[in-house]
């Protein structure tokens, strides 16, 4: 630990951070996990499987198109299985696969950590912006 004096609660960083081949693997999943339609995708899929319109009503605000892109992404990613019942009309279901499940634990934990810091993080930013004001 050269250098770095290591928080309470905190792991050792590493000497290299900046493999690039980590960084862009980070980089690429964070850009997926990290998405607030993402979060409420899989935790309502934490459900069960779930037709289309069904989760568009669960979100509430989610746009058509915006569930289309992200059901897409999370089914490229390997996160989500989307299955069509040969009836008419047809049904299709979408559902996480285990690797989308192996994602519950931490979106959850993300997910409720942002409702839980909400009011503390904009009583930051507003300090903060108090401040710079201040110093103009």
């Amino acid at each position: 630990m050269t250098g770095r004096r290591k928080q309470e609660g905190t792991s050792v960083l590493p000497e290299n951070l900046h493999v690039p081949e980590d960084c862009r693997a980070v980089s690429e999943v964070l850009s997926r996990v990290g998405d607030k339609w993402t979060i409420l995708v899989v935790g309502e899929l934490g459900n069960g499987p779930k037709r289309f319109n069904e989760l568009r009503r669960s979100l509430g605000s989610i746009s058509q198109r915006m569930l289309t892109l992200t059901l897409r992404g999370l089914e490229r990613d390997g996160l989500v299985t989307r299955t069509v019942f040969p009836t008419v009309p047809p049904r299709v279901e979408y559902e996480l696969t285990q690797l989308g499940r192996s994602l519950l634990k931490p979106v959850s934990a993300v997910g409720l950590w942002a409702r839980e810091n909400r009011a503390g993080i904009e009583a930051a930013r507003q300090r903060f912006d108090m401040t710079v004001v201040a110093a103009k």
